[in-house]
C-alpha cells in the first residue's frame, strides 16, 4: 500500500467516541483509515489502517454476540494476519461501530470497552 493509493476516493463513515478519544472513521477500496487527533498536540494524530478483510472476517467471528472486547476478538482469532494484536481488534471493533454493525455498551462501567456486534 502506498500513500497514493490510501488517500484516493475515501469516504467517511463515521465518528466512534472511545473511552478517552473520538475516532474518524474512512472507507476506501480495501481498508478504512481511522484517525485520532492528540489532546495534547494541536497539530498532531494517529492513525490506523483496518484490512476491509480482516472487518470482514471478525464481524463473521463474533457477529451478533454481546458484551464483546478487544481482547475477546484477538483470543478468539485463527489469523493472526487479519487479527495480529488486541490494539488491531480493537481498530477492527471500532469501524464495526462506524459502519452501524456494533455498539459500544455504554452500560458497563469498567476499564475496556465491550461492544455489542449485530448479527449478519
Amino acid at each position: 500500500m502506498n500513500l497514493r493509493s490510501l488517500g484516493a476516493g475515501m469516504t467517511f463513515r463515521g465518528k466512534v467516541k472511545g473511552q478517552i478519544q473520538t475516532y474518524q472513521v474512512f472507507e476506501g477500496d480495501k481498508f478504512f483509515f481511522i484517525c485520532s487527533f492528540s489532546r495534547r498536540k494541536r497539530k498532531a494524530g494517529n492513525f490506523n489502517v483496518v484490512d476491509a478483510e480482516a472487518v470482514r472476517y471478525v464481524q463473521r467471528l463474533v457477529g451478533g454476540k454481546q458484551g464483546v472486547t478487544s481482547q475477546d476478538v484477538h483470543r478468539r482469532s485463527r489469523t493472526p494476519r487479519l487479527v495480529g494484536s488486541a490494539l488491531e481488534a480493537l481498530n477492527i471493533l471500532y469501524v464495526l461501530v462506524a459502519t452501524d454493525q456494533a455498539r459500544i455498551d455504554r452500560r458497563r462501567k469498567e476499564r475496556q470497552l465491550f461492544f455489542n456486534v449485530k448479527k449478519r
